[in-house]
C-alpha cells in the first residue's frame, strides 16, 4: 500500500463508504508474508514509495515466482533483476503482463505504471559492452517513474561522441555513467555538468582491470567533483538511487506523497492556524 491509497482508504471511510472493521483489516495485516524459505516485506512501498525488489540470482524459478505472487497481491509493479532464462519463462507464465528485458537480465510487471516525473535520468555507458549494466539501471529507473534518456558507446576513446550529446546530458536532472576498463567516463561527464553522477564501474576489461576493481578504484578516486559510485556491475543502485534523487526534485509525483493534504481528523494531524488579519480581510 502506498501513502497515497492509505489516505485513500481513509477518505473512503471518513465518507462511509467503507466500514471501521474493513479499514481495521487493511491497517492490521501483517508487514511481511512468511514463505519459509523467504520472508516478504509487504509494507516496502509504504516506506520507500516502490515494492521490494526479487534479486533472481540463486534462487530457483518457483522461488522467484512464489515471492512475486506476494508482492503482486499488495502491489500492481514488480522488478526482479539478474534473472536467467529459466527465471523469466516461469514468471512469464505466471504473470500475463510480465517483460522479459534480456540485455538488462531483469524482469517487470506494471499493472498499473507509475506517473513519469518531470525530470530526466540519463544513462550513459562508455561502450557496448557495458550495455546490459546500464540498461539494468535504465529499466529500474523507468519502472520507478523517470523519464530516461539513454546514451550508449559514449567512451573517452571517442571524445567527440559525448560532446555530441551534451546538451541532452546537461538537462538531465541526474546522471548515470557505466564505464568498465580504466573507468574514466564519469569524471570527464562530471566535469562537464552542474548534476548529480552515479558512476558505475563494470568488470568489463582485460586482466589488470581485475574485475572491475581498477574501475572501481578510478571512480573512487575522480577529481570530478559530485561523483557518488556504486558497486561493481550494480545498475539496479545506481538506478534505485537516480530515482530517489529524482523524487527529490518533484516531490508531487513520488509514489510516497499523498499529493493532497491527510484528511481532517487524522491522528497526528491538525489545520494550520489562520493568519493575523486574515478574518479582518473577510468581513
Amino acid at each position: 500500500m502506498l501513502a497515497s491509497e492509505l489516505v485513500h482508504l481513509l477518505e473512503q471511510f471518513r465518507a462511509g463508504r467503507i466500514s471501521p472493521d474493513a479499514v481495521l483489516r487493511r491497517l492490521q495485516a501483517a508487514p511481511l508474508a512468511d514463505l519459509g524459505f523467504a520472508q516478504v516485506d509487504t509494507h516496502r512501498a509504504l516506506r520507500k514509495g516502490f515494492p521490494e525488489v526479487i534479486f533472481g540470482a540463486g534462487k530457483t524459478p518457483q522461488q522467484v515466482v512464489q515471492i512475486a505472487a506476494r508482492i503482486l497481491a499488495h502491489d500492481p509493479r514488480l522488478l526482479v533483476t539478474r534473472v536467467d532464462g529459466d527465471h523469466a519463462r516461469a514468471l512469464r507464465r505466471e504473470f500475463k503482463q510480465a517483460v522479459h528485458h534480456e540485455l538488462a537480465r531483469c524482469v517487470t510487471v506494471e499493472q498499473k505504471p507509475l506517473p513519469k516525473r518531470r525530470g530526466t535520468v540519463a544513462v550513459l555507458c562508455a561502450g557496448t559492452s557495458d550495455v546490459p549494466v546500464a540498461e539494468e539501471a535504465a529499466v529500474t529507473a523507468d519502472i520507478m517513474g523517470n523519464r530516461v534518456e539513454r546514451l550508449y558507446d559514449v567512451g573517452v576513446a571517442g571524445l567527440h561522441r559525448l560532446l555530441n550529446r551534451l546538451e541532452l546530458i546537461q538537462s538531465a536532472t541526474v546522471i548515470i555513467v557505466v564505464a568498465g576498463m580504466e573507468g574514466a567516463l564519469p569524471s570527464v561527464v562530471a566535469g562537464l555538468v552542474a548534476k548529480p553522477v552515479i558512476a558505475v564501474p563494470t568488470s568489463v576489461g582485460y586482466g589488470a582491470s581485475f574485475g572491475g576493481v581498477a574501475a572501481l578504484l578510478g571512480m573512487l578516486n575522480s577529481c570530478g567533483s559530485g561523483v557518488t559510485v556504486v558497486n561493481i556491475d550494480n545498475g539496479f543502485g545506481a538506478g534505485y538511487a537516480a530515482s530517489q534523487i529524482n523524487a527529490v526534485c518533484d516531490p508531487g509525483l513520488s509514489p510516497r506523497s499523498t499529493r493532497r493534504g491527510p484528511p481532517d481528523g487524522v491522528p497526528g494531524t491538525r489545520k494550520p492556524p489562520p493568519r493575523r488579519g486574515d478574518s479582518e480581510k473577510r468581513h
